[in-house]
This record gives C-alpha cells, sequence and structure tokens, in this order.
C-alpha cells in the first residue's frame, strides 16, 4: 500500500520507535495520523495531520473509544509496549501476566477493534513491532518479556492468516535493540529507532510480511533451523 494519502494510528507515539513513526508518515505524505499514548497530552509533535488520543492497552474501554474516533483508518501500528524486567522462575506471576496481557492481549484487542475499519476501508496493513526476543531467550531478566514477543509473534502469523480474505497486510517487525527509554538500562549495542520506522514503512510499501531490521534479528532467525546449541551453548556439564 501506498503511505502517502494513508490514515494512520500508531500506538506509543509520544517516545522512541512511536515517534519515529509519526515523524516517518509525516515525511512520507500520510494524510492523518492518530498518535495515541496512556498520556496524549505528552504527545509535541506540531503538525495539524496528527490527532493526538488516549490509548492503554489494558484498558479496553480506551480501545474501543479509539476505534470509534479512527474509523478512517487504513494503516495501523501497534508499537506500544512494556518491559517488567520479570524472571521466569522467580519474579511475581503477576508481573509475567503483565507483560502477556500488554504484548499479546492488548495488541490482539487493538486490532480486533481497527479490523473491522481495516475491511471497509479496503484492507489496509498492520504493523507489529516485536522483538528478536520472540525468538530467543536470554539470562538478562527478559524473561517474562520474551515468552510475551513470542506469543504477539505467534499471534501476528495467526491474525494475518484470518485477515487474509480482507486483504489486511500483517506485517511482523524484528530487532534487537533500539536506543529508547525501555532500553536505557541496557549495556548493549543499540540501533536508531528511526531505522524501526524507516525499515518498517518500506516492507508496508513492499508487501512484506516480516522484517528484519538489525544483524541480530537476522541471525537469530537464521539459527532457528539450527542446533539450538548454536544460540544457547552445550547443555550443562559438557
Amino acid at each position: 500500500m501506498d503511505i502517502a494519502g494513508s490514515t494512520a494510528l500508531v500506538t506509543g507515539a509520544n517516545r522512541g520507535i512511536g515517534r519515529r513513526f509519526v515523524e516517518q508518515l509525516l515525511e512520507r505524505g500520510a494524510e492523518k495520523i492518530y498518535a495515541t499514548a496512556r498520556r496524549p497530552e505528552s504527545i509535541d509533535i506540531l503538525d495539524p495531520r496528527v490527532t493526538p488520543l488516549y490509548l492503554d492497552l489494558l484498558d479496553e474501554k480506551s480501545i474501543s473509544e479509539a476505534a470509534a474516533a479512527a474509523q478512517d483508518v487504513t494503516l495501523l501500528v501497534n508499537n506500544a509496549g512494556i518491559t517488567t524486567g520479570a524472571d521466569l522462575l522467580t519474579d511475581d506471576l503477576d508481573m509475567i501476566r503483565q507483560d502477556l496481557e500488554t504484548h499479546l492481549f492488548g495488541t490482539l484487542k487493538v486490532i480486533r477493534a481497527f479490523a473491522p475499519a481495516l475491511a471497509s476501508n479496503g484492507g489496509g496493513a498492520i504493523v507489529n513491532i516485536l522483538s528478536v526476543l520472540s525468538w530467543v531467550a536470554t539470562a538478562e531478566g527478559s524473561g517474562s518479556y520474551s515468552v510475551a514477543k513470542a506469543a504477539e509473534w505467534n499471534m501476528t502469523n495467526g491474525v494475518r492468516v484470518e485477515l487474509a480474505g480482507q486483504k489486511t497486510l500483517v506485517q511482523g517487525v524484528h530487532l534487537g535493540a533500539a536506543d529508547t527509554d525501555m532500553m536505557a538500562g541496557r549495556d548493549a549495542p543499540k540501533i536508531d529507532p528511526v531505522d524501526v520506522a524507516r525499515a518498517a514503512l518500506d516492507g508496508v510499501q513492499a508487501g512484506v510480511i516480516e522484517v528484519l531490521v538489525d544483524d541480530p534479528s537476522r541471525f537469530v532467525k537464521a539459527a532457528l533451523a539450527d542446533d539450538p546449541a548454536r544460540l544457547y551453548g552445550p547443555p550443562p556439564g559438557n
């Protein structure tokens, strides 16, 4: 689909990757952008094409109200997310549920709310911002996040199949680490968030269903067909 002339809605648009999506959409000629956040007053992009909206992935009423206000959407970007930093074996199960409620169920609720509008507007596209941690687990306090992103990844595949009949492109975007507030405490190489937005929107225009933004995501995706020891090392005691 063409970005120029489109009407987009971006979740988590007040900072990081979401903000870069809004900026890239403006640069590429989008006609209107609904920029959503839990604090829409924090969205300070001064362009008449940008309409701030309240949307919280854990607040189903806010999702329904945003969908009612944005019936003209042709491109949905699911970027909003959290990380509790919970370990799977030692932290409170409620923290793990919060990651899942946000990334899996929250994102799915947004898709369910906007799918009818996308259908009535010709199909359009959905972009889900995923992670290299959809495919690999690490020992750096990201166990819960990784589980939630793995669930969101296969949910992305599932809704892609279910929405094919209404001609809606569903794209999954994978990356290692971007230089955002969420990753501020991580000592790892980080890409510029604008690279994520550019790669995803290039993919939308080309009709690509999966975008691997950086070398870590490409390496891990390729390694999935190999011996898991390539990612995790030999078993203990070997």
